[in-house]
């Protein structure tokens, strides 16, 4: 069945468009009233692990605002839960991690599991957000990228410098690359999996790849990425996004991806310098831009897509968005888009 719009994949190919598609990190969710109406009857695993709920948090904004793609909401750490790995996801501390993987020991009761039987409400969601979406637009899947991972699962909790991991990685590398390894087979398996079941399109979120050096990142980071692009780019388009890793676009642009996420950190001429001048773009709009008036973030818009080009360009945000963004303005930023006329 062909999508009633289909500009996010025209874009992933780098075709010629009327104007760039848009969508936002973490639309599905945290800012939205009809989010928090679900919010407070379910907690957050149960939000992720039924299907009719996580369904219905996904095409949330997609009624609202009509953004050009649906993000399948969820998330990165239910890849360690099957892993057999604690996760919860403490309110207002965010995700705790019980029991931390820091030795040989430790790693030896991480699993590569079945994903059918440990994540198939994952499936199971997208085939409900595929029947509410109706083939208006694609459907994004998503997973967090090993390193990504490997930082919660060793630090135990979110952290400003990870510095847990960091030791893991830098005293006992073979343990490091183990687990890296086995969430990367998971990520994979995974990742397929929601392929077949309907997704579109693939990201790959490396949100603490700014964390190491770029020696670093090419060893415990982007070699990993790397086998999770290999694996999944002849099945779907692969996004990459690594928050604060410009110093890797290069690399990125060679790897098979369709697109790299680009934060608010790069310009927009730095990205397409750093990334080779070819392959598709995606940011990178400031969040915390979005509490600036309408007027203002639509004037920013259409500067941002003058700078990108509308081309081999997807709008989006240079991270996901802030619980304390007004609706209007996230409207602004979608309709900015839709307004849009190159010069």
């Amino acid at each position: 069945m062909s999508l009633k719009n289909d500009l996010f994949l025209r874009a992933l190919k780098g075709e010629t468009l009327e104007r760039p598609p848009v969508w936002m990190m973490r639309q599905a969710g945290r800012y939205l009233p009809e989010f928090m109406a679900i919010k407070e009857k379910y907690d957050f695993f149960t939000r992720c692990q039924t299907p009719e709920l996580a369904s219905e948090i996904t095409v949330q904004p997609i009624r609202r605002y009509g953004m050009d793609a649906a993000i399948l909401f969820s998330d990165i750490l239910v890849i360690p839960q099957a892993m057999n790995i604690e996760v919860e996801m403490k309110p207002n501390f965010g995700p705790y991690l019980p029991n931390p993987i820091r030795s040989q020991k430790d790693l030896d009761r991480v699993i590569v599991p079945n994903v059918h039987e440990t994540l198939g409400y994952v499936m199971e969601a997208i085939k409900a957000t595929k029947e509410k979406l109706n083939d208006e637009v694609p459907l994004i899947g998503f997973a967090g990228s090993p390193w990504t991972i490997l930082c919660y699962c060793v630090q135990g909790q979110g952290s400003k410098t990870f510095d847990k991991a960091k030791e893991l990685c830098f005293t006992q590398p073979l343990v490091a690359h183990e687990l890296l390894q086995k969430i990367t087979d998971t990520t994979i398996a995974y990742l397929k999996a929601k392929v077949v079941a309907g997704v579109d399109a693939v990201q790959i979120f490396d949100s603490w790849g700014g964390m190491l050096s770029p020696t670093d990142y090419q060893e415990f980071s982007w070699q990993y990425i790397q086998q999770i692009i290999d694996a999944l780019k002849d099945k779907a388009p692969v996004i990459v996004f690594g928050k604060g890793c410009w110093f890797a676009l290069g690399d990125m642009a060679k790897s098979g991806a369709s697109a790299l996420g680009v934060d608010w950190t790069c310009s927009a001429r730095n990205a397409r310098y750093l990334s080779g001048g070819k392959i598709t773009l995606q940011g990178n709009f400031d969040p915390a831009r979005l509490l600036s008036p309408p007027a203002m973030i639509k004037k920013m818009v259409h500067q941002m897509i003058n700078e990108f080009g509308k081309d081999s360009y997807i709008v989006n945000l240079g991270h996901g968005i802030l619980p304390n963004v007004p609706v209007e303005n996230a409207k602004a930023f979608i309709d900015a888009v839709k307004e849009y006329k190159a010069e």
